[in-house]
């Protein structure tokens, strides 16, 4: 499990039609915004690399 001093803030901008879909990516899944994103990209870490990093 992932502690409070383990996470970084950042500001990131979207486009519009992105956000939408995410946002209804993440409904579906019944997921936070947040949530997806991390699914999402921690999808990608994995399957982008031979080794996982």
């Amino acid at each position: 499990m992932r502690s409070v001093n383990d996470e970084v803030r950042i500001t990131l901008r979207l486009p519009a039609d992105l956000h939408a879909w995410l946002v209804a990516q993440a409904k579906s899944a019944r997921r936070s915004l947040n949530s997806e994103i991390i699914y999402r990209l921690d999808g990608e870490r994995s399957v982008g690399t031979p080794d996982g990093e």
